[in-house]
């Protein structure tokens, strides 16, 4: 059975917010609307179907937003799905600046979400590319430690991604190496950057 009660953890933090206290409300009316069971989820309100995510609210300094899990897989007939970054491969946002905009699209809103529900139905999945390019600071010393590039294939893709967009990041070749010297004895305890 499809709960879509309010939960009081999102009642708090809807409480707590500091800012788009307004919004979340009305993005919350229109996920409730949708027969989603409302969960906090990375403390942020979350929409799920049989515990399958489908949107997230979040706020940030100059916007709010609807995050939809596979945002890639919808058709975005109005246009208004935003990739975050270039590395994010599944979820896409719809940003507001003022609840005005959230009521204007009150009915285009609940036709996306009713979107994601289908898609998550169909049990369709995001094609994510896998496929990273290893720095040359890194491979350089993979062939000096062949130890840590054994390390660095067994850690999830993920954390693999991460390392490699850490130090790639960098734009001179000096700071790539030491980016990468820094996490050699985390990369060969197996763990990923953001790992205590």
């Amino acid at each position: 059975m499809v709960n879509s009660s309010r939960n009081p953890e999102v009642d708090e933090y809807i409480r707590k917010a500091e800012k788009w206290q307004a919004e979340f409300k009305k993005m919350r009316e229109i996920a409730l609307a949708c027969q989603l069971t409302e969960e906090m989820k990375w403390n942020h309100p979350c929409y799920t179907l049989d515990g399958k995510n489908i949107v997230l609210i979040h706020g940030f300094k100059d916007y709010c937003a609807f995050l939809f899990h596979k945002g890639a897989l919808l058709k975005d007939s109005h246009g208004i799905l935003i990739q975050q970054t270039e590395n994010v491969q599944s979820a896409r946002q719809i940003r507001f600046t003022n609840v005005e905009d959230i009521v204007e699209l009150d009915s285009i809103l609940k036709a996306y979400i009713e979107e994601a529900v289908e898609v998550e139905k169909a049990g369709l999945k995001v094609e994510k590319n896998t496929e990273i390019e290893i720095p040359e600071e890194l491979q350089n010393k993979f062939d000096e430690i062949p130890a840590l590039q054994t390390a660095f294939e067994e850690l999830t893709p993920g954390r693999q991604r991460a390392y490699v967009l850490y130090f790639s990041k960098a734009k001179r070749a000096q700071t790539r190496e030491s980016r990468v010297e820094k996490w050699i004895p985390q990369i060969l305890d197996g763990k990923g950057l953001n790992d205590k």
